[in-house]
């Protein structure tokens, strides 16, 4: 049995005591965003489980999307990610 080693820890502690591993990320194949989702990335890049290099090779993403999650997440934490609130969020 062939077992694919990856790069970089396992599983990371989060600051509020829980517990992140790489099978608690979304499928490779995600096409439909929701904002769990997008926070479980984030929350992986933040805690350095994955970095962001991978995280945009792994999903298909922009640098910048990546950046816009990131930021979202930071100010405003998961409801910033709904894409139905993103121009409550917008800074202008």
């Amino acid at each position: 049995m062939y077992l694919k080693r990856e790069r970089g820890p396992i599983e990371v502690k989060l600051p509020d005591g829980s517990k992140l591993n790489r099978s608690d990320l979304p499928p490779r194949n995600t096409k439909r965003w929701v904002a769990q989702r997008k926070l479980s990335v984030v929350r992986a890049v933040f805690s350095g489980l994955i970095s962001g290099q991978e995280a945009c090779e792994m999903y298909c993403l922009s640098e910048e999307e990546l950046e816009g999650w990131c930021r979202s997440a930071r100010l405003h934490g998961s409801s910033g990610l709904k894409v139905t609130a993103l121009q409550r969020y917008r800074q202008p």
